[in-house]
């Protein structure tokens, strides 16, 4: 996937990387993802479980493997809130469980 705006990563527990870098975050590396680079999120195999908060803004796109100028979907703050509210209504919680996040 790529970020049409920068990313800002903590880890929180366990490690991760991207597929096309070497480097492997540990509990407490902050990543900065600049606009435009196109990524694959792995977690290390040694790892049970990885916890990182991303501070996201703008769209995320999904894109072809292999293909990285081909866009084949997207997600932006109005399709996850969408798929938010989906999820609320569908694990009982009500579709408008998701305003109490909205300012």
């Amino acid at each position: 996937h790529r970020h049409s705006s920068p990313v800002h990563a903590l880890t929180l527990k366990g490690s991760w990387g991207y597929k096309e870098h070497s480097w492997h975050a540990k509990v407490g590396t902050y990543v900065f993802e600049p606009p435009g680079e196109t990524h694959t999120l792995i977690v290390d195999e040694d790892c049970d479980e990885m916890i990182a908060m991303f501070h996201v803004t703008g769209a995320l796109l999904y894109v072809e493997e292999g293909e990285e100028e081909n866009i084949i979907g997207y997600d932006d703050v109005f399709t996850k809130l969408e798929k938010a509210k989906k999820w609320y209504a569908e694990c009982g919680l009500g579709e408008d469980y998701v305003e109490q996040f909205i300012r």
